[in-house]
C-alpha cells in the first residue's frame, strides 16, 4: 500500500486546513486508517482514526471538537479536517493504515508527512 499525504501548509491561529491522503495499491476499504503528529522535540502522537467502514472514528482529546476525520472509499482517500487551529498543532502530519486486526501501536502502512505551520 502506498499512502500520499497533502494539504499542509503555513495558516494562522483559529484558521482551517484540509489534509488528504490518497492510498492505493491494495483494497483500501479492508484497512483502518488514521492520522499522527508529531511536533519538534515530542514524541509521535496519534491525533485521529476511522475504521474501515467510515464509521468508529476516534480522536486524542486535543483535538476533539477540532479535527474531523472521513474517508471516502470512492477516491480511497481519507481526509482530516482541522478548524480552530492553534500554534501547539504545528507539527509533522503523517497518515498510516492498519490491516483488520492489526494495532494503532504498530501501523502497517505509513505514508510521508506534510508540515503544518499555525503562525502568526
Amino acid at each position: 500500500v502506498q499512502l500520499q499525504a497533502s494539504g499542509g501548509g503555513l495558516v494562522q491561529p483559529g484558521g482551517s486546513l484540509r489534509l488528504s491522503c490518497a492510498a492505493s495499491g491494495r483494497t483500501f476499504t479492508n484497512l483502518h486508517m488514521g492520522w499522527f503528529r508529531q511536533a519538534p522535540g515530542k514524541e509521535r502522537e496519534l491525533v485521529a482514526t476511522i475504521g474501515w467502514g467510515g464509521g468508529s472514528d476516534s480522536y486524542a482529546d486535543s483535538v476533539k471538537g477540532r479535527f474531523t476525520i472521513s474517508r471516502d472509499s470512492a477516491k480511497n482517500t481519507v481526509y482530516l479536517q482541522m478548524n480552530s487551529l492553534k500554534p501547539e498543532d504545528t507539527a509533522v502530519f503523517y497518515c498510516a493504515a492498519v490491516r483488520y486486526g492489526g494495532s494503532w501501536r504498530r501501523p502497517d502502512y505509513w505514508g510521508q508527512g506534510t508540515q503544518v505551520t499555525v503562525s502568526s
